[in-house]
């Protein structure tokens, strides 16, 4: 059986090494995206400006008269001093024929206080230049980039494939470290006076038992990342109930050129409905799914938007025509599944421990890259010893069967 796992382990670590190593390495790096991108691109986070800013609705409908080809997909609703509101948009549909117009950029950063547009960029472009690096990297972590076809998301659903691999693969990893009860100290133990080959493999093999928990977690929380509706939420459903996604309770999106309730009127519903849910936060963020017709909108001071710290911010979704309340998911509230799934990007990306999550989360990057590096070392050298092996096999195989 032993000797069946390891096989196995070899196979599904060889096919999925390049791809880990490339979604550790950018891993790493989007732990910190914010930041970096902030360092890389000042005029999409700072203004320099001190004067008060205009109202978020105020600047968005703006924006929309300026260029009535767009409109906002994602609205700020307030921002911290000399910070620009940074808002995300997507074509408008044309209501007579619903075709879409190419904008060529997706998000637009304005100063607050004058509406002034500062910044544009396609976020998640293929492009290596400072203004578009980290958002490419961010869609390089969890797509490679792979474009959609077939009305699908091809790069989502092969890198969640690649993470269920990597999850069983994990499971493997642990049973094989673990030859026999009584050499099990071994396996966490790493001979760094022995180097070459010896260390290289200790590396792998008892570094992966170190990290094991870790890894196991990033594992899982990549495929609800990924995979959510197509495999995490049915596979948790059928363990806990689960509260429908708002998106479907929608029964029919609205038709081309219908009437939606602007975003002051959902933020002013929105507040109402926070006081029944006990949100004390404000209103910090306010999204539009155009397809479904439905609103979401987001409880947090400015500047917190990633919701550091615990299972998240709280929001509320509304159908966009009349602003029927459709859900909330308010963390920590719900299903025993509901609050597992609002446990997994926190998890996934270390927000869940704030600022030493997010460190941890960018070391595990590292050494998942370097777990990969050394699994190819051991296969390798392995490989080399078989083919040698059977070079010297095949001579004495001929000997013995001219002898006879």
């Amino acid at each position: 059986m032993r000797a069946w796992l390891v096989i196995a382990h070899r196979w599904f670590g060889l096919s999925c090494a390049l791809f880990l190593t490339v979604a550790g390495l950018t891993g790493a790096v989007i732990a910190w995206d914010h930041e970096l991108d902030a360092w890389l691109n000042p005029a999409f986070y700072r203004t320099g400006s001190t004067a008060a800013p205009l109202p978020a609705a105020e600047l968005a409908a703006r924006l929309e008269r300026a260029e009535p080809a767009l409109q906002i997909r994602y609205l700020p609703l307030a921002v911290a001093p000399g910070e620009t509101l940074t808002v995300f948009v997507e074509p408008r549909p044309e209501p007579a024929t619903g075709v879409l117009a190419e904008l060529g950029y997706s998000q637009v950063a304005i100063d607050p206080a004058s509406g002034e547009v500062l910044a544009r960029r396609e976020w998640g472009r293929a492009a290596l230049d400072r203004k578009h690096l980290l958002p490419f990297l961010y869609k390089l972590h969890y797509s490679l980039h792979l474009p959609d076809a077939f009305g699908l998301p091809l790069g989502t659903l092969f890198m969640g494939g690649i993470a269920i691999v990597w999850l069983i693969d994990t499971l493997l990893a642990l049973v094989i470290a673990f030859p026999s009860r009584g050499s099990w100290r071994q396996s966490f133990a790493f001979r760094w006076r022995a180097g070459g080959y010896r260390l290289n493999f200790d590396l792998h093999r008892s570094g992966g038992v170190w990290l094991f928990p870790l890894l196991l977690t990033l594992a899982l929380t990549s495929v609800s990342m990924n995979l959510k509706n197509e495999v995490m939420r049915p596979l948790v459903a059928a363990v806990s109930p689960l509260t429908p996604s708002p998106a479907t309770l929608r029964t029919e999106p609205p038709a081309p050129g219908e009437r939606v309730l602007a975003f002051t009127d959902i933020v002013d519903i929105a507040e109402r409905e926070a006081l029944a849910h006990g949100i004390t936060a404000p209103p910090g963020g306010v999204w539009r799914d155009s397809l479904h017709g439905v609103y979401g909108v987001g409880f947090f001071a400015a500047g917190a938007s990633h919701g550091d710290g615990g299972l998240g911010n709280p929001w509320l979704y509304f159908d966009a025509r009349d602003g029927r309340v459709l859900g909330a998911d308010v963390p920590g509230t719900g299903t025993a599944g509901d609050i597992f799934l609002q446990a997994m990007f926190p998890l996934h990306s270390g927000r869940i421990a704030g600022l030493a999550g997010r460190i941890v989360v960018s070391a595990c990057g590292l050494l998942i890259a370097a777990l990969c590096v050394t699994g190819l070392v051991i296969w390798a050298r392995k490989r080399r010893a078989r083919r040698h092996a059977e070079r010297v096999r095949a001579p004495l195989t001929s000997v013995r069967e001219f002898s006879t």
